[in-house]
Parts: C-alpha cells; sequence; structure tokens
C-alpha cells in the first residue's frame, strides 16, 4: 500500500505554493519581456519583426520555437520508457534540420514577405492558393499546439500532484489564456526575445542536469546505461531497436512512416518557415539554421542522458504511474538529483518552454490567416495595415480556444508522439507544393490546390480512422472503435498521396500558369533581389 502511495505521488514533500510562485515570478518576467520588446507600428513589424533579427538571433530564437515540450518532456520520457526507439525522435528532428537547411530556407526566405502563402501565390493565382495555405496552416498549428497543450497540464498536474481530469483541463486553459496575451501584446519582435531567452534557459538547464547526473555515476555513461536497464522492464533490450517499433511488421511500417514524418515535416512547419523572414537577408537565414542545427544537437544528446537518467535514477514504473506518465520523466529526474530547488527550475524552464513554443505558433496562424486570407482573399490584397493586425489578433484567441479543447482531449497522450502527428500534416500538406513551386517550372495553380488538399485531406482522413482516435487503450475515445487504418502516423501514405496529388492536378490543367514567372521566382530565390517587393 505504501508502495502505490508512493507511486500515485512521486513528489511527497515538496510545497506546491513555491512552484506556483517561481511560475507566476517567470510568467510575469517573460510578460514584462515581450511588452518591452513589442514595436507594432505596422504588418512587419507585428509579424516579422521589420526583418530586424540577425542570423545568430534569429537561430537561437529558432532552436527555442522547435526545441518544445515534446523535445524536452516527451522524448526523455520516451527514452526512459523505450529506450533506443525514443531516441529516434531526437536523430528525426535533427536530421530535419538538414533538409530544411538545403532545400527551402534561403530560397524561402528570398521569395516570401510575411508567410508560406506569399511564396505558393507567387506564379499562381493567388486567391485560391493563398486560402489553401491558410487552411494548411490552421490545422498544422492546431495539431501542434495541442500536443504542447497536453505537456502543460501534465507539467502542472505532476507538480501539484492532480490527478482528476477536471484539474487538469484548469490548467491547460490557463497555460492557454497566457499564451494569447504574449502574442497580442508583443507581435513576432516580442515572442522571438522570449524565445531566445527560453533557449538560453532550456539549454543550460539540460546542460547542467546532465553534468550533475553524469557526476553521480563517477562521469561513467556505461555504469548509467547499466543501472537504466536494470530498473527497466525490457532490461538490456532498451539498448537495441525494437523494443517498441519492433514487435511486428505493422509496427516497423509504423516507425518508418513516423520517420518519413519526422525528416520530412520541419521543411513544410509553418511557424517554422515564418522565422526566416525575421531577418534581413539570405545569408542571415543561412546562419539561422546552422546555429540552430548545433544548439539542437547539444540539447539532443543532453536527452539521451536525460532519458536513460530517468530510467536509472527514478524507474520506469515511477514514471509510468506519476501525473503524466512518460512525460514526468524530466521533472521527476531534476527531484531526485537536486531536490525541490531544481525541480522548480527545471518544471519552469519546461512550462517557458511550452508558453514560447505556444506563442510562436499562435502568432503563425493568426498571421497566416490575416495576411494570407482576409487581406488576399476576402480584400483583394486592399486591407489596410490596421486591420489585418486586429484580424491576427482576433484569430490568436480563436485559435487559443480550439489549442485549449484540443489539450484536453488529448491530455495523458505522449506529446512527442503528438508532434509526429503534426509533422505528418505539414508535411503532407505543404512540403510538395513547396518543393515543386520552387524546382518544377511545369507547376501550376490546379497542382497546387490538388497537391495540398489532397496531402492535407488524405493525412486528417486516415488520422480520424487510425488507433490514435479510437479502438485502443491509449486512443482519444478508447471507449468505441471506427478505426480502419492500422497506422498510428499516416506519413506513409499521405506524403506520396501529396506528391501524386500535385503531379495529376499540373497535367489537369498545364496552362494555369505562367512559365515566364518562374524564372522571375528563380532569380529572386536564388539572388534576393527585390525580395522586399513582393507582391502582397
Amino acid at each position: 500500500m505504501n508502495a502505490l502511495a508512493q507511486q500515485q505521488s512521486p513528489l511527497d514533500g515538496t510545497n506546491p505554493a513555491v512552484n506556483i510562485t517561481v511560475f507566476a515570478g517567470l510568467i510575469l518576467f517573460t510578460l514584462l519581456i515581450t511588452y518591452r520588446a513589442s514595436s507594432n507600428r505596422n504588418t512587419s513589424d507585428y509579424f516579422a519583426a521589420g526583418g530586424t533579427f540577425s542570423g545568430a538571433q534569429n537561430g537561437i530564437a529558432l532552436s527555442g520555437d522547435f526545441l518544445s515540450a515534446a523535445s524536452f518532456l516527451g522524448i526523455a520520457g520516451a527514452i526512459a520508457v523505450h529506450g533506443y526507439d525514443g531516441f529516434l525522435y531526437s536523430i528525426g528532428f535533427l536530421v530535419a534540420w538538414l533538409v530544411n537547411l538545403l532545400l527551402v530556407a534561403e530560397r524561402l526566405r528570398n521569395t516570401g514577405r510575411f508567410t508560406m502563402g506569399d511564396v505558393l501565390s507567387f506564379r499562381m493565382r493567388r486567391r485560391p492558393v493563398r486560402a489553401a495555405a491558410a487552411v494548411s496552416t490552421m490545422f498544422i498549428t492546431v495539431a501542434y499546439m495541442v500536443a504542447q497543450m497536453a505537456g502543460a497540464g501534465d507539467l502542472v498536474a505532476l507538480l501539484l500532484d492532480i490527478h482528476s481530469s477536471s484539474g487538469q483541463a484548469l490548467v491547460i486553459a490557463v497555460v492557454g489564456v497566457v499564451m494569447v496575451f504574449y502574442v497580442l501584446i508583443g507581435g513576432m519582435k516580442g515572442t522571438t526575445w522570449v524565445q531566445i531567452l527560453k533557449a538560453a534557459m532550456l539549454l543550460l538547464s539540460v546542460s547542467l542536469i546532465t553534468l550533475f547526473l553524469l557526476g553521480k555515476f563517477g562521469f561513467n555513461f556505461s555504469d548509467l546505461m547499466q543501472r537504466a536497464a536494470q530498473n527497466n522492464p525490457l532490461g538490456e533490450r532498451v539498448f537495441a531497436p525494437g523494443a517498441q517499433y519492433g514487435e511486428s511488421a505493422l509496427t516497423k511500417l509504423d516507425f518508418v512512416s513516423l520517420s518519413m514524418a519526422l525528416v520530412l515535416g520541419v521543411a513544410g512547419l509553418p511557424h517554422v518557415l515564418m522565422r526566416f523572414y525575421t531577418v534581413p537577408n539570405s545569408r542571415e537565414a543561412r546562419r539561422s539554421v546552422v546555429w540552430a542545427t548545433w544548439l539542437m544537437s547539444l540539447f539532443y544528446l543532453c536527452t539521451l542522458v536525460i532519458g536513460f537518467g530517468s530510467a536509472a535514477l527514478v524507474g520506469t514504473e515511477t514514471i509510468r504511474n506519476a501525473p503524466g506518465e512518460e512525460n514526468s520523466a524530466a521533472p521527476l529526474l531534476a527531484y531526485e538529483i537536486g531536490g525541490t530547488p531544481l525541480l522548480g527550475v527545471i518544471s519552469a524552464v519546461a512550462f517557458a518552454t511550452i508558453l514560447a513554443v505556444v506563442a510562436g505558433l499562435t502568432l503563425t496562424a493568426s498571421a497566416s490567416f490575416a495576411h494570407d486570407f482576409y487581406a488576399n482573399v476576402v480584400r483583394g490584397g486592399r486591407a489596410d495595415p490596421d486591420s489585418e493586425v486586429r484580424v491576427a489578433r482576433i484569430t490568436a484567441m480563436v485559435m487559443g480556444a480550439a489549442a485549449i479543447i484540443g489539450g484536453i482531449l488529448v491530455n495523458g497522450q505522449n506529446i512527442a508522439f503528438l508532434v509526429g502527428l503534426a509533422f505528418a500534416i505539414a508535411a503532407s500538406a505543404n512540403l510538395s507544393t513547396l518543393l515543386f513551386t520552387l524546382f518544377w517550372k511545369r507547376f501550376n495553380t490546379s497542382g497546387t490546390l490538388w497537391g495540398m488538399y489532397g496531402g492535407l485531406g488524405s493525412c486528417l482522413l486516415l488520422m480520424l480512422f487510425s488507433p490514435v482516435v479510437s479502438g485502443a487503450p491509449d486512443s482519444i475515445f478508447p471507449s468505441v472503435d471506427f478505426s480502419f487504418f492500422p497506422l498510428s502516423n499516416p506519413g506513409i501514405v499521405s506524403i506520396p498521396v501529396s506528391f501524386l496529388c500535385g503531379i495529376i492536378g499540373t497535367f489537369v490543367r498545364p496552362r494555369s500558369a505562367d512559365p515566364a514567372d518562374f524564372d522571375e521566382m528563380e532569380v529572386r530565390s536564388l539572388t534576393g533581389i527585390g525580395s522586399r517587393d513582393v507582391v502582397g
């Protein structure tokens, strides 16, 4: 009985009032930074910070934007519970940045102005393509935000020992409200400075906890790994692939699908692509990716140590029985190493991570709706800057409400897995059309619409009828079963479908684009000449 109680309350002895005070102080501090940094005189300031950040600054902000709750909480938990298979998330996320650097970063920065829709509509019919870009951005952003909201609920539920679903729902709602304040007050400039601060705090925290952890084992990583195997029911299977994805041919196929989504999804994430417009030129865009890649390499190496360290010192069963389950591994490890003070610091950093990432996502979605749909579809490119920013702020509030509802529905799922689904949507809806737009001269408006809606629709349909939603004990609706697609991640099907639809659509109406526009776009994407004069 005592053992059970200890599993249910692994943080007995901590003071919730101290944790809440640390959280409140952090929120007020970051809100103050957001307010002081805000400068929203026009749409360029609000959506792209006026292009005033250097490559180094934007690279740090990019790492802060990308290193989400999934990276910190979800991956550490996946490694602690599943071993080697959990680390595959880190490898996928990191390799994805090489794809981003080689294929889209520089060309995107030179061709667009505020959003992905600027690039896709450059040589296409603007209204339908911008509408499609806004729709895909909304779906991707909501999926990504839902994962962050679930992480916030898990983290605070662990610290306050909240087991009830209503209590965790209240936590998620509070996070959503605070996140909307970030966007309404700061715009891109304020949000960027918060992400820079959060990235520095996160990288410093994971580096220190890694050093403290290795110090407990005399800086002998082999001893740490052996202890992790002893405290995991899988034993030494945690060191080899297959513990999570190697039980059958179906699970192996699911892993291939997840890998495709992770590697190809980053180049289609609207909130990552939008960050390249905050730098003044393509050279700084390249530097941004280089900085971000090095910083994230350091971070993901630390998550390997933290994940196995959590299994070694906390134990897999304790992690599984804690509020938040796998997502609680890193905070529980912090408590084991440094007690309440280190737990408070790590939890506050994780909370800041969630707030900064969700704020960036909300800003991206609101910018896409206001700039692509309202200004260019509804108003035909004749919207004044004040109304555009006003619509963006209203959209931010609506997106916040949608993320809160979604976060409550998926609470308890591993957030790294949920982010994998968001990556699948991004790769399915956006990657094919971006690549075809930038590199294929015959690609046209019809192909763009077929590719975006075909990829997005197939991905959402397969997700709806997969074990993620119904038919499994850990589904969103476990009591019903209407699934017919056996894989948890649909990327292996929906990503090729999007490329195929783009090709078919291009040949259905071959005259729906002017080849001369491709030549102009190619010159601009390679040289940056005239890149600030993109038609809005």
